[in-house]
């Protein structure tokens, strides 16, 4: 069972495969593998510990930021992630970084965005589409259109207690949409990236 794996110099955390959307372009809907990982499907998810001793074991000041990124949504194991950021953060002098569909708060039922202070430094938000309806048909969230603006909410929260937060798309969607998204992510007062599509 691979919890982390390599990618670009970084060192990637596999939480979970649990996620509250279902994503079009999903990666794991075409490989198992990424980075240096064999296969990202978990024969069980891990505890907070196990996490930790892997990360530990891969000597992290070799790589360039310690990233939440795996096969589900890092964030429905909230409490574990946070468990691990505390620990990382009192060892190595590291970026840390969540990649995240911006669920965490829908997820838990209430306002996570001020646990994210000090404990994580990037919080990389997947946006992808230009409205409700859109995003529900191309991600099919788990709530349906309300997860759209759930996680814009999160974004605009998140961004008040680490220092950068980014809105994320694929290239792959058409330009008047990435200038729409674009105009999203300017709007929360938020960084925006475009992607390369891996599939």
């Amino acid at each position: 069972m691979e919890i982390t794996y390599v990618l670009d110099n970084a060192l990637y955390v596999n939480l979970t495969n649990r996620c509250t959307c279902a994503c079009e372009f999903c990666i794991r809907k075409n490989t198992d593998t990424v980075g240096s990982a064999h296969s990202l499907w978990l024969e069980r998810e891990p505890t907070r510990e196990e996490v930790w001793l892997d990360i530990q074991s891969r000597n992290p000041e070799q790589y360039r930021e310690l990233v939440f990124c795996g096969f589900g949504e890092p964030t429905i194991r909230l409490n574990e992630l946070l468990w691990v950021c505390k620990q990382f953060k009192a060892q190595y002098n590291l970026p840390v970084r969540v990649n995240t569909n911006g669920h965490a708060s829908l997820i838990a039922g209430q306002d996570v965005a001020p646990l994210f202070e000090g404990l994580v430094d990037v919080v990389s938000i997947s946006l992808n589409a230009k409205n409700a309806a859109e995003y529900s048909r191309i991600c099919h969230p788990r709530d349906g259109e309300a997860a759209f603006d759930a996680m814009l909410d999160f974004a605009d929260k998140v961004k008040h207690f680490v220092p950068k937060v980014i809105m994320t798309v694929v290239d792959t969607m058409p330009a008047e949409d990435i200038e729409a998204c674009r105009k999203i992510a300017e709007s929360l007062g938020v960084s925006f990236r475009v992607r390369s599509y891996i599939a």
